[in-house]
Parts: structure tokens; C-alpha cells; sequence
């Protein structure tokens, strides 16, 4: 079920933004394969397949594509196939004789999503990086932290998962909507660093119209603003306030028994280190609940800062199911939503296809009689 039942999609296994992808195009209904490799992987994160959640929502088989016959299985499986995901190094696929050439040739409408850090070319693109590195070269790591602190990286979230899976699923999603209409594939060239470049858009205008600088920590939404920052409460906990409207911040400060005329006026900047440790002050008297209390659902741009595990227990993320259980872990739903086409609950997280896991990992792709021929000459597992 899903609005993206009935498309299929090959993932060669990596790690980070490759499988991201595929877990969103498979929440929503996608027929995902993941081919494995042989031997775990040397990313250091081991843990038990249903722990590593973003292996979600699909099957897997183990092919070991450097033999001729599982490579010619996965030439039949990307055959079938309406988009691949693969996250090497550019040209490893190419030497491994699936790259686009070998692919678009066996399937003319295959999108071939290839997602790597610098991208298919440039001075860096055989260069091995991370997230961090993705994101310090587009200007976005500089821009987190506070004012005379050291950039704080803010975890994989912008390259990986943003700039890399987010920018890929939507240019597969693309491609096939494209090639239903032309009839012909493509490649979709998703680069983190394009991404992330792409994610500050916005603050490349505000740059240009005098709005933001490059000082970290002295802008309106890096926390140099004290209307747009986060508190210390007096349990050692922490709240959030966000209200940069004039009304919406006049409703914070109405709610706090502030007297505005006793602040600086709230976009001088100069007045904004001296409003931002009255406020510090204020909110240290009272406990997280409390403030929670006098200050959530209303227009004062207010929350309190949770923890994964508190954040799944919040009446508004439990009312609308925001997260939900399955196989015994707490995790997001799938997102976002759709009112007609709702994806089916995902499943949980597959070990690396053995045995009778094979029939259900390839009954989508193959014929029974296909899947016991190749059982028998020893190419899966």
C-alpha cells in the first residue's frame, strides 16, 4: 500500500543517506530489494539487524557481485526494476559491470540514483569524507554554534539524511515520473554537498540583503537572538522559544509578566545579550513543567526540548502517531501522510537473506521455479 505501490527499486547496500533513501521510498510503498555484500560492515555501528532501523520496510538477498553469475542475477533483477540506489565511490560500479551504461542498457526506463558525498566529478570526488566534511565545505557547519564557540556539528542530519537521502529520493521519484511520460531512464547525480548547498538557500539571501552574517551566534536563528533560543530551567532542563513575529513575541512577553517597555525594542541587535540573560534569569526560576504550563499551545512559539525517548510519549506526538512500535522498538512513523494511498506499517528491520528468507525476499522479482534454479547452483546466499 502506499502511493508508491507498484514501483520497484534495487538497493546496493551502503551505509547512511543509500539506505535513508530507500526506507523512505519503502515506507511509502515502494518494492525495495537491498542486495548485501558478503562480510559485515566496516563502519564500526554493529548491532543486530532489527536495531538498525533504517534497513526498514524491505527484504534483502546476499550476492556477492564480483561472481559472474550473481552479478548476472542482479542484471535481472535491476532489469525489473523502476529505479537502483547505489552509494559508491563513482566508477566502482563501473568496474563491477553495473554501472548506468550496463544497467540503462538491460533496462532503458531504470532511474539510476547514485548518491556519493562531492559527487560523480570535481577535485574531490574520489576523496573518502562524512557528513561533516560534506557540510563545512558548503558553508553550513560554520554556522552552528554559539558566539565565540567552535562550529557544533548537528549530528548527520544535514548531509546524510538532508542533503543526501532527502535530495535523492526526490530526484528517483523524479526520474520515474519522467520516464513514464518519455519512456527512457536517466541518472540522478545526488551529491551531499549539493544538497546541503541547496538547504542554505535562504540564507544566502539574507547574506546578500544585510540580514544574517557570517559571525556564528550573532543572527536571528543561530541563537544570537533572544527570542529565538533555548532556556535553562530551574530542574536542570531546557525549553525552546521561537517567537520572531512582533504579535507572537508581545504574547510571550505578556505571558512572562514582562512590561515590553522595560526591553530593548526585539530586532536591535545590540539590545539582544542583554534581553537574552533577562530571560536566562527568568526561566531558571520555574521547572521545564511548569513552563510547560503556563507557556504550551499557545501563540507564544514555545516548546520544551525532549529527548528521543520523551519525545515519543508527548500527547501531541501521541495523538498523531508520530512514532510508532514496531517489533518491540520505538521509531517515527512513516512520512508524511497521504489521506487516500496510506502505507501499510513497515516491517521490521531483515537480517541479510538465508535460507527460507530468500522465497520472500525475491517472490516480488522472480518466478518460484527462477528462485529454486538459483538456489540450487549455489548463487544466493
Amino acid at each position: 500500500m502506499g502511493p508508491l505501490a507498484g514501483v520497484r527499486v534495487v538497493e546496493l547496500a551502503g551505509i547512511g543517506p543509500g539506505p535513508m533513501c530507500a526506507m523512505l521510498l519503502a515506507d511509502l510503498g515502494a518494492t525495495v530489494l537491498r542486495i548485501d555484500r558478503p562480510g559485515p560492515s566496516d563502519l564500526g555501528l554493529r548491532r543486530e539487524p532489527r536495531h538498525d532501523l533504517l534497513l526498514r520496510g524491505r527484504r534483502s538477498v546476499v550476492l556477492d557481485l564480483k561472481c559472474p553469475d550473481a552479478k548476472a542475477l542482479a542484471l535481472r533483477l535491476i532489469a525489473r526494476a523502476d529505479a537502483l540506489i547505489e552509494g559508491f565511490r563513482p566508477g566502482v560500479t563501473e568496474r563491477l559491470g553495473l554501472g548506468p551504461e550496463d544497467c540503462l542498457k538491460c533496462n532503458p526506463r531504470l532511474v539510476y540514483g547514485r548518491i556519493t558525498g562531492w559527487g560523480q566529478d570535481g577535485p574531490l570526488a574520489h576523496a573518502a569524507g562524512h557528513d561533516i566534511n560534506y557540510i563545512s565545505l558548503v558553508g553550513a557547519l560554520h554556522a552552528f554554534g554559539r558566539r565565540g564557540q567552535p562550529p557544533t556539528p548537528p549530528l548527520n542530519l544535514i548531509g546524510d539524511f538532508a542533503g543526501g537521502a532527502l535530495y535523492l529520493a526526490l530526484g528517483l521519484v523524479c526520474g520515474i515520473l519522467e520516464a513514464q511520460r518519455s519512456g527512457q531512464g536517466q541518472v540522478v547525480d545526488a551529491a551531499m554537498v549539493d544538497g546541503a548547498a541547496s538547504l542554505m538557500t535562504a540564507f544566502h539571501g539574507m547574506l546578500a540583503a544585510g540580514l544574517a552574517t557570517h559571525e556564528r551566534g550573532a543572527n536571528h536563528l543561530d541563537t544570537g537572538a533572544h527570542f529565538y533560543n533555548v532556556y535553562e530551567c530551574a530542574d536542570g532542563l531546557w525549553i525552546s522559544i521561537a517567537p520572531i513575529e512582533g504579535k507572537f513575541y508581545a504574547e510571550l512577553l505578556r505571558r512572562l509578566d514582562i512590561d515590553p517597555t522595560t526591553m530593548p525594542p526585539q530586532m536591535d541587535r545590540a539590545g539582544w545579550p542583554e534581553a537574552t540573560h533577562r530571560l536566562a534569569a527568568l526561566f531558571k526560576t520555574r521547572t521545564r513543567r511548569e513552563w510547560c504550563e503556563l507557556l504550551e499551545g499557545c501563540d507564544a512559539c514555545f516548546a520544551p526540548v525532549l529527548t528521543t525517548d520523551e519525545a515519543a510519549r508527548h500527547p501531541h506526538n501521541a495523538a498523531r502517531r508520530t512514532y510508532v512500535e514496531i517489533d518491540g522498538i520505538v521509531q517515527p512513523a512513516p512520512a508524511p501522510r497521504f489521506s487516500r494511498t496510506v502505507p501499510d506499517l513497515p516491517i521490521p528491520p531483515q537480517p541479510p537473506s538465508r535460507g527460507e528468507d530468500v522465497q520472500a525476499a525475491l517472490a516480488s522479482w522472480l518466478e518460484p521455479a527462477e528462485i529454486a534454479a538459483l538456489r540450487a547452483a549455489g548463487t544466493l546466499g
